[in-house]
């Protein structure tokens, strides 16, 4: 095996892991969100005011998420893509255990989900530095033609860490409501600090990216905020309207869908639907792969188009079906729609990476996912459970995931690719590539 291709190998898999304890973090709390957050930090004796208090403390973390970005793109820019991450993996772990040793409000009154939120917060911030800086430690090591293959080893963190959150609550759930709300629910948070050890010994062994390492022989970006603002303004904002569903749309067929199906409008048992979402995770880690595989061979762009319509047409039939509460039909719907997603989310980490010239590249790409999760994914399951109240149907909600899709399909034709083996410059005169398709 050659030196690159070890590298790239080494990269892809310390990107899984560290990602995987990054989502596991950050989906732990999103399923408590859903579960059991409202009546513990949030008690009103209206369920579903309740639940939509939970997911504000929710869409906290997207909400700084772009300073997490701008922080740690900087940080990445500036020192190295492994400094970074290095630093966000610890903020998460140190954020996630405290959550679960954190007194309720039965216990302190109003000052529980003021500290609930400012964990969050925390969460926030290393998770808008993190994605960035993994996506660009798999795709710049990766040779040229396996980009959105080895990209994919970042986005397997996510259906991984998916499936260990909701995977840990599932297997609680056999124990009973009361002991999940009784103390159980701390558990899966308190796990986190075994898992932060694993990464960090995994990230630390990782070298640092060849694209930042050929950079910095030149002249450093002073100021990669600015560079980026000023150069790459128009892919970031392309990058944000990429974002809808693959960001947005994953939580509401997760977060909001498990709060739906668990709702007093439907009365679904949660270890049923957790169960479902448990499976339809995993099927999700197994086709996470061969889909960025497929990236390569079809066209990255290609692969999100036909996730996108997928999306749609497997979202809308999981949501109509769920009042049915028939077990088979959960399962599988749960799972055609995670598989249909991944379309959408295996080549997401290679087509913004390659969005955006190798300076400031850390920053704009962080940037672009951190505004794009805070807007998409912050609110959707909270303006989701808000259209439901308001138009009493769940209608309100497929109409709206529709158009987002509609939305992401427009700026992938958009976006621009760009390759790294043009030849670096410090110019902020962007240059149009060439080699790159639309459809690449």
């Amino acid at each position: 095996m050659t030196t690159t291709s070890s590298r790239a190998r080494r990269a892809g898999i310390a990107a899984f892991v560290g990602t995987t304890i990054e989502w596991y973090d950050f989906y732990v709390y999103a399923t408590a969100a859903a579960l059991v957050f409202g009546p513990l930090f949030f008690p009103s004796g209206d369920p579903l005011a309740e639940t939509a208090a939970a997911f504000a403390t929710f869409a906290v973390a997207f909400l700084v998420r772009p300073l997490g970005g701008i922080i740690f793109g900087h940080i990445g820019d500036k020192l190295g893509r492994r400094v970074s991450l290095v630093i966000t993996l610890l903020l998460m772990g140190v954020s996630t255990v405290l959550v679960g040793l954190l007194p309720t409000y039965e216990t302190i009154g109003i000052v529980a989900p003021i500290l609930l939120i400012l964990l969050r917060a925390m969460q926030g911030l290393a998770v808008g530095g993190e994605w960035g800086g993994a996506v660009l430690m798999s795709v710049e090591h990766a040779p040229a033609g396996k980009k959105t293959f080895y990209g994919g080893f970042t986005q397997l963190g996510n259906p991984a860490g998916a499936l260990l959150a909701s995977g840990i609550f599932a297997i609680m759930s056999r124990f009973g409501d009361d002991f999940i709300m009784n103390g159980g629910w701390r558990i899966p948070f308190l796990l986190s600090i075994v898992l932060i050890a694993v990464g960090f010994w995994v990230r630390y062994r990782v070298e640092e990216s060849p694209v930042f390492e050929q950079k910095v022989e030149g002249r450093k970006q002073s100021m990669p905020l600015a560079f980026a603002l000023r150069v790459n303004w128009k892919p970031i904002l392309l990058g944000i309207g990429l974002l809808p569903i693959s960001t947005g749309g994953y939580y509401l067929a997760t977060t909001f869908a498990t709060a739906y199906a668990t709702g007093d409008q439907i009365g679904m048992s949660s270890q049923l639907i957790l169960d479902a979402m448990t499976i339809a995770s995993f099927i999700e880690f197994v086709v996470t792969l061969p889909v960025a595989w497929l990236g390569d061979k079809w066209g990255r762009k290609n692969v999100m188009y036909i996730g996108l319509v997928t999306s749609v047409l497997t979202f809308v039939p999981f949501m109509l079906l769920l009042p049915g509460k028939i077990e088979p039909v959960i399962f599988l719907m749960a799972s055609l729609v995670r598989i249909a997603m991944s379309f959408t989310y295996a080549p997401i980490a290679a087509i913004l990476a390659q969005m955006f010239r190798p300076q400031a590249r850390y920053t704009s790409i962080a940037l672009s996912y951190g505004v794009g999760a805070a807007i998409w994914a912050g609110f959707s399951p909270w303006f989701a459970t808000q259209l439901i109240a308001w138009t009493g149907s769940v209608w309100s909600v497929l109409a709206m995931f529709t158009g987002m899709a509609l939305l992401a399909g427009l700026c992938t034709w958009l976006a621009p690719q760009h390759s790294d083996e043009a030849p670096v410059t410090d110019s902020f005169t962007p240059r149009t590539d060439t080699t790159a398709s639309r459809t690449a």
